[in-house]
């Protein structure tokens, strides 16, 4: 894909782009870990209501 920047604005952001703290090494993406802590809270979620709706009826 081409750029629609002319050649000094894209140099302006390879250079901003290039700095140390945009550098920053992340872990990859876990999706199934994502999709086990949300599982989790729906869960979690669901027998606190439950628990609440016991103790007001």
């Amino acid at each position: 894909m081409t750029s629609r920047l002319s050649p000094e604005d894209q140099h302006k952001v390879d250079q901003y782009l290039d700095a140390p703290q945009h550098r920053v090494q992340r872990p990859p993406f876990r999706a199934w870990r994502l999709m086990l802590v949300l599982t989790f809270v729906v869960i979690a979620l669901g027998l606190l209501s439950r628990f609440i709706s016991r103790l007001v009826l």
